[in-house]
């Protein structure tokens, strides 16, 4: 847990403002990063997930949506957006079904969507990210993670006026 000690809490007043945020974050991404995000539904999991496609230089031309029946969607871009959504399994004992190991631990960016089921498996070094649902427009985004990632992200953000 020693590498989530940092923490930033931003609020999102509305599904814009977290597409943006998320845009700002997956421009900070490298190889091989993961993004776990965990939130009820209609947190804004999606939303911050488009955002970080952007980010990463997928085209306007694909239309990021949540992987929930397919559970794992593939996006070309400046590094490869794998966004999973684990939602319909039960646990991390599901995922060896998956080949889960060569989304996880490649080199593209990872994103998945209800990562509190498999925590377990999850490196140590991924970002995680939990929404909560304030009210019908504003969300609480926490990010926490490595002390570096969290500083860069929080600069970036920074920069765009968050």
């Amino acid at each position: 847990m020693a590498d989530r000690d940092f923490l930033l809490t931003l609020i999102s007043n509305d599904p814009d403002e977290t597409f943006r945020m998320g845009r700002i974050i997956g421009e900070t991404l490298g190889e091989g990063a993961i993004v776990a995000l965990v939130g009820e539904l209609g947190a804004g999991k999606t939303s911050l997930t488009q955002g970080i496609a952007r980010g990463l230089g997928v085209g306007e031309d694909y239309p990021i949506t949540s992987p929930t029946f397919t559970l794992i969607n593939e996006y070309p871009g400046r590094l490869k957006l794998v966004h999973l959504d684990v939602y319909r399994l039960s646990g991390s004992a599901d995922l060896p079904d998956l080949g889960y190991e060569e989304y996880i631990f490649g080199k593209g960016v990872t994103v998945i969507e209800w990562a509190e089921k498999i925590q377990d498996v999850l490196p140590d070094e991924s970002l995680f990210i939990t929404m909560t649902y304030l009210d019908q427009t504003r969300r609480r985004i926490e990010i926490s993670g490595g002390r570096a990632q969290v500083m860069q992200i929080t600069d970036a953000l920074k920069d765009g006026g968050f």
